[in-house]
């Protein structure tokens, strides 16, 4: 063997010997960087799927019920890795709530729209007057209008939760769609504060108005007088169908102002459980308000001659008033407003 082929042999065994000197301690680094193997007492998997050989799909979420994880971010309930009641509550919200919401408020678009059709704007007999009667206070049709345009915002950003990709998604695209849908979340977050301050006001200004009284049951038994021309149902500041809308505000708009709340600030507020209970309670009353409210901007503005003024100058026709509230006009025009 010459001294020439001895030296290349030897180079191919140095560089041989040290790819696999490499090799080796990377090995060493990788195997003491890796986890210990979990034993049978910390391996959440490891007693519940012991005699499963081939597990399921429903076993392996059966043996991780009850695990909870490690979060560090304040809502320690992101930590729950496996939880039963979600696929129920899933199912609720965009079975049962989906349907039953599209029903209510669809079919309250539908039954005003035939409605007027039928019946038309309620007129005032005789003509407006010329002559007016102050119904509401600057500081009430600001507060009005106020929650009511944080309403609308708030109904029209949550309806695109439950029924945007239905009815948004193929029109907008994606992207479009994932902007807006991003912008909405946002928005909804922001003006339920305005709301449930307006709901507050409107109670402290206007409870004493809305209980029932003796005029309220002659209301009902005449449908307020909408059905049939020239009847006119005497009612004080509030008739019936508007207790009716205040209550509903007041009842149904605290039930969401509160659930609402709660979904904001999750972490505050009991278990997943309980949150998921919250979404159920404010996506079923936001839609029932949302259809009450539906009937009562038709009755504000189609629906009857007269009313629109109530809410945007404050002044109404005295013969609107003493058609509509009869009562109230009486004490307002001898210095009253009860």
């Amino acid at each position: 063997m010459t001294l020439t082929s001895t030296g290349s042999w030897l180079g191919r065994a140095l560089r041989a010997f040290a790819v696999v000197g490499i090799l080796a301690i990377g090995s060493s680094v990788a195997l003491a960087q890796a986890p210990a193997p979990l034993s049978g007492d910390n391996n959440p998997t490891a007693r519940p799927m012991a005699g499963h050989t081939n597990p399921s799909e429903a076993d392996m979420l059966r043996a991780l019920q009850g695990v909870q994880g490690q979060v560090t971010i304040p809502d320690r309930k992101a930590g729950t890795l496996v939880q039963p009641q979600g696929r129920t509550w899933r199912e609720t919200m965009a079975g049962t709530i989906r349907a039953w919401g599209a029903w209510l408020v669809f079919g309250m678009i539908a039954l005003v729209t035939l409605f007027y059709l039928m019946r038309g704007s309620v007129m005032i007999d005789g003509g407006r007057s010329g002559r007016t009667i102050t119904r509401f206070t600057e500081f009430e049709r600001f507060n009005h209008w106020m929650t009511a345009s944080a309403f609308i915002t708030l109904a029209l950003t949550g309806l695109n939760v439950t029924y945007g990709r239905y009815l948004l998604l193929p029109l907008l695209g994606p992207e479009a769609f994932s902007t807006w849908s991003a912008f909405a979340k946002l928005l909804h977050n922001f003006v339920a504060f305005p709301f449930i301050l307006g709901i507050v006001l409107m109670c402290v200004n206007w409870i004493a108005y809305n209980f029932p009284n003796r005029y309220d049951w002659n209301w009902i038994m005449q449908g307020g007088g909408i059905f049939t021309k020239g009847v006119h149902p005497p009612a004080k500041k509030f008739n019936f169908g508007q207790k009716v809308v205040f209550w509903s505000v007041m009842i149904f708009g605290g039930i969401i102002a509160v659930s609402g709340i709660m979904l904001l600030f999750p972490f505050w507020f009991g278990t997943l459980e309980t949150v998921q209970l919250m979404a159920v309670l404010h996506s079923i009353f936001a839609l029932i308000l949302t259809a009450v409210i539906i009937g009562h901007i038709y009755i504000g503005t189609l629906g009857m001659e007269g009313a629109w003024d109530a809410m945007y100058t404050g002044e109404v026709d005295e013969r609107w008033a003493k058609e509509h509230h009869s009562v109230w006009a009486a004490e307002a025009k001898a210095g009253g407003d009860d």
